[in-house]
């Protein structure tokens, strides 16, 4: 082989070496981890423990307690006045795109910007999402299949970010809350079912099917009218109880879990009788639906983080789309107080892309505002979000074997929620990410 080549090739290896450690910062394949702090939240019981402690190491909890055995060779990082917590889990977030709070700058950049560059914009909300402590998220829908790509990089170390798991696109109605704006049919191609959009229950199936042979891990449909859409009332029923039925047994026979966008109590009700997992937004749910979905645990995604910013920028929104927004943000927070009080399961997540990605934890404050109480927040951002998105057995909790999943904020959360919103550590899978406490001691 010519010298040169080997040369420029074992250069290359360097480059890009140098490049996944930077990046990285420590790897699983350093010297054991001991993380302490003055306090631990237990994600199962919801309580405090005073000094704990966490060895991680191969990318895993070793062991949780508050006096471990300290390995030989570890690196001890002691964190002092702060919590130590199982990494975040965002139940709902879109990390493809982001809204700026104006909708015709939104639109523009929408149709203007090549997939390609949008995809390097989904890079930086990844990080973001990452450094403000969600090591895990479940991506609700995107378009031209830039989330499934953030996905496999990330998975495959390449750029910085959580875990995603993702639904490719969303699953509705022609004229629905999942299909394009009512932008003049000789100017833009019709969506049909590989983009998710469907009509009668044998085109909805094989919408689904589309989505999974692309790698979906989570199917998400659209069961009723939305927020952000020109075309379609907020809170009508989109689509047949056979064509729901039909989307969420053949999510189900391919072992993928099925989210319903239901602002509408009506869709709800059907959306529940189809089998869904869990019921995204429910600014109009009633309490005979809420008791329906604490029977069948149907997980509640409530997204108040999205109405609330949207609420704040109503007049740059179109018409149409503010009026249905206004109507929506008027009940969330009644509905919210409801489901508490009839004990629905209740998973974090905030519709982040609506709002900017990186703000991810306001969900936590806005939760302890309308009445759920601060562990069992923390709780539905951790345990709760691991059990919906099926991956219990890895993540949600700071459990020997788990993932070494692992946020650390200021304080204590149990006093000051918005301490979550500044988390000085986020670890995932063993490699840190964030570190703003006091230097490692050997």
């Amino acid at each position: 082989m010519n010298k040169n080549i080997l040369l420029s090739g074992v250069l290359v290896l360097g480059i890009f070496g140098m490049a996944r450690v930077s990046l990285a910062g420590l790897t699983p394949l350093d010297p054991p981890i001991v993380l302490k702090a003055d306090r631990l939240f237990d994600s199962i019981s919801g309580r405090l423990v005073e000094h704990g402690m966490v060895v991680v190491s191969g990318g895993k909890i070793q062991a949780v307690g508050t006096d471990v055995k300290i390995p030989d060779h570890a690196t001890v990082i002691d964190l002092g006045d702060a919590t130590l917590m199982p990494g975040f889990i965002d139940a709902h977030v879109h990390l493809d795109n982001q809204s700026s709070g104006n909708y015709y700058q939104d639109w523009y950049h929408g149709v203007m910007r090549f997939p390609a560059e949008q995809a390097l914009y989904g890079a930086h909300y990844a990080q973001a999402t990452l450094e403000a402590g969600v090591t895990t998220v479940r991506d609700l829908g995107s378009s031209d299949w830039i989330s499934l790509g953030l996905r496999n990089a990330i998975k495959a170390g390449v750029i910085p970010g959580p875990r995603m798991l993702v639904a490719n696109n969303a699953i509705g109605a022609t004229g629905g809350h999942a299909d394009q704006d009512p932008v003049p049919p000789q100017r833009i191609a019709v969506a049909g079912p590989i983009q998710g959009v469907c009509n009668g229950p044998e085109e909805c199936r094989a919408a689904v099917r589309y989505q999974i042979k692309y790698g979906a891990d989570v199917i998400k449909f659209m069961p009723s009218g939305g927020v952000l859409s020109l075309s379609d009332p907020v809170d009508n029923v989109q689509l047949t109880q056979e064509e729901m039925n039909a989307i969420v047994s053949e999510a189900h026979a391919w072992s993928r879990k099925v989210a319903a966008h239901c602002h509408g109590d009506k869709a709800a009700k059907m959306a529940i009788a189809a089998g869904v997992d869990s019921i995204e937004h429910g600014s109009f749910l009633l309490d005979d639906t809420l008791q329906e979905m604490k029977k069948k645990h149907v997980y509640l995604v409530a997204t108040l983080f999205a109405g609330y910013w949207v609420g704040q920028h109503l007049d740059e929104y179109p018409p149409a789309i503010a009026e249905k927004a206004a109507a929506a943000s008027k009940r969330v927070q009644q509905m919210f107080e409801h489901a508490l009080k009839i004990g629905v399961p209740i998973a974090m997540g905030t519709d982040a892309g609506v709002e900017p990605h990186g703000l991810n934890a306001t969900e936590f404050s806005l939760m302890t505002k309308y009445g759920m109480a601060p562990a069992q927040v923390l709780i539905a951002g951790t345990a709760s979000g691991a059990d919906l998105l099926g991956i219990a057995d890895k993540t949600g909790t700071l459990t020997a074997g788990k993932f070494a999943d692992i946020v650390a904020v200021p304080g204590n959360p149990l006093v000051d929620m918005k301490v979550t919103e500044h988390p000085l550590f986020v670890m995932k899978e063993g490699t840190i990410y964030k570190n703003e406490a006091a230097a490692a001691t050997r």
